[in-house]
């Protein structure tokens, strides 16, 4: 018998409910998880690797779609889709871009997806596709040899933005309205003066996200301090803020920003070489990155990658090459809780949270 729509609805609700109530199991076992953490075991929540028969590429660009479904892209020119939640992946990188170095990746569905090469000049591109990977096409490529393009993200569907290092002084905003089929760079004017030095971190396509209709933010690093950049207008105009993650040093800064809503926003940053300490390298906002204070106990080491677990309005992952950290209270405190490298994470509305780093590791949440 065909179920009547209000039927259907009480049924998601249903579920929904129940997969909160799983979530926040699974998160008080994640947080009983003793402080000397190991590597992820087959008994209580954890990152479970899925094999991606990649053991040469580093994958900094992730873009989770479900719990099934979830594209990682990175160096050789690699992208990879997964349809069974990684138990298989399909090789779909676009043709001739072996050179490239894929570092931002966001995807609409299994099917949908835009992808970022990064480098100067030519060498950063976008390229799109609409039927899983199958065929792809170059959207953009970049001539003007003074920028660099870092990371992109989309409002929805069809509006987008990239952005690219300084260039005269100011970074730089591209934009879509079509969901990636052509590119316009934005004027400038509305865009704060950029800092000597100041730049944005291509570490695990997060140095740039939006949240709702028209909310985006920019995170920066590399000069006398690290900055977070808000747009409320789709990228036209821009204002600046300081983060009190350290910076003053090209290696020092925000690497990875996620906002819940248009208001509670988590930085993540530090110095990414792995001799160099990184105090104070988490913050939040809760005025929509007007303001930003250190976490009391901040996260261990460099962190480039952070997302909100789906339904909760206060717990958060942080990812990098030395461990993985939980926050269970909006990024006041942090607590290491595996030990495993990865560069960038992301999380979907039906409780996947995948994971993706170097020597083509990609993991997703269980337990």
């Amino acid at each position: 018998m065909r179920r009547s729509g209000s039927t259907r609805r009480v049924g998601r609700t249903f579920r929904t409910v129940a997969a909160v109530v799983a979530c926040g199991a699974a998160l008080a076992a994640l947080a009983a998880v003793p402080a000397q953490a190991r590597e992820p075991g087959r008994h209580a929540p954890h990152w479970e690797l899925k094999d991606s028969g990649t053991p040469e590429v580093r994958f900094r660009g992730l873009s989770a779609v479900s719990r099934n479904t979830a594209w990682v892209a990175g160096t050789a020119g690699t992208v990879l889709r997964t349809t069974d939640g990684g138990a298989s992946w399909r090789n779909v990188s676009p043709p001739g871009a072996a050179e490239l170095q894929f570092r931002d990746i966001e995807a609409f569905d299994a099917r949908r997806a835009v992808v970022l090469a990064i480098g100067e000049g030519e060498a950063s591109r976008i390229y799109r596709t609409h039927d899983g990977g199958a065929t792809w096409t170059e959207s953009f490529r970049n001539t003007d040899p003074r920028a660099f393009y870092d990371c992109l993200t989309f409002f929805d569907h069809r509006h987008g933005l990239a952005m690219s290092d300084p260039v005269d002084g100011r970074f730089r905003i591209l934009s879509t309205g079509d969901g990636g089929r052509t590119w316009k760079v934005l004027p400038g004017d509305g865009m704060p003066a950029a800092q000597e030095g100041e730049a944005g971190f291509a570490a695990s396509g997060q140095c740039l996200v939006a949240s709702g209709p028209k909310d985006v933010w920019l995170a920066t690093g590399g000069a006398a301090r690290a900055r977070v950049l808000h747009s409320t207008d789709r990228g036209l105009t821009w204002t600046a803020a300081d983060s009190p993650i350290p910076a003053g040093d090209p290696a020092r800064g925000v690497f990875g920003l996620a906002f819940r809503d248009r208001t509670h926003g988590l930085a993540v940053g530090g110095d990414y070489r792995a001799d160099q300490a990184s105090p104070q390298a988490a913050a939040r906002t809760g005025d929509g990155g007007g303001t930003w204070r250190s976490a009391a106990t901040p996260v261990p080491a460099y962190r480039s990658g952070v997302a909100w677990l789906p339904h909760s309005r206060s717990a958060a992952l942080a990812v990098g090459p030395t461990g993985t950290d939980l926050t269970t209270d909006g990024g006041r405190t942090w607590r290491t809780v595996d030990i495993g490298s990865y560069d960038t994470v992301d999380c979907t509305p039906d409780l996947g949270c995948w994971a993706a780093g170097e020597k083509g590791r990609v993991a997703r949440l269980e337990g």
